[in-house]
């Protein structure tokens, strides 16, 4: 298991390296990844990438949900993105906002392992067309909907070294931290900008 990084870190704002060959060295890296996002709550990971754990590589791992089983992905180029103005969009909790000066919102927001309590809207592309490379060295191109197109869009930015807040300052959203209330629920306060 990995030590979580986190903003700000050098690491998380460089382009992650290409990977040459997969062998035992990326596979224990992978395994150490695995073991770490299991290792996740509140929030719960449901997608890590190689620079959040301080390795500068072009891999990231995801889980969309409790009962899927973490996928690997290696040197990951997304091909192709439907027009993301034509769909709903999903956040990487499906959490919904309490803000302090509302009293409920239901914008679904985006969070970040690596900025624990910072949340924002993004924007992304309903579907994708992925190619990258499995544990085995096999190269793959798939199609990725909902959910699993989201979290691939966010977990490619981090191995390009964007964070989530750019997309979301860049979509002229807003930003938001998070605090537990008396009752251990998260409650959301803008942050000022």
């Amino acid at each position: 298991m990995f030590q979580m990084i986190t903003a700000p870190s050098e690491v998380l704002s460089q382009v992650a390296k290409q990977i040459v060959r997969v062998d035992e060295t990326i596979l224990k890296v992978v395994d150490g990844m695995k073991e770490t996002l299991a290792a996740t709550h509140d929030p719960e990971g449901v997608g890590l990438a190689a620079p959040q754990i301080g390795k500068s590589l072009q891999i990231f791992i995801m889980k969309p949900n409790p009962d899927s089983i973490v996928t690997t992905y290696i040197n990951p180029v997304i091909i192709s993105r439907t027009d993301k103005s034509t769909a709903a969009q999903k956040s990487l909790t499906g959490k919904n906002i309490k803000s302090t000066r509302k009293k409920r919102d239901d914008t679904k927001l985006e969070g970040c392992l690596s900025l624990p309590t910072i949340w924002g809207p993004v924007h992304r592309s309903p579907s994708l067309v992925l190619e990258y490379l499995d544990e085995t060295g096999k190269k793959h191109r798939k199609t990725f909907r909902g959910f699993p197109a989201t979290i691939i869009q966010h977990e490619v930015d981090h191995l390009n070294g964007i964070l989530f807040p750019k997309r979301v300052l860049e979509q002229k959203g807003k930003l938001y931290k998070s605090k537990k209330d008396k009752q251990d629920e998260d409650i959301f306060e803008e942050l000022e900008i």
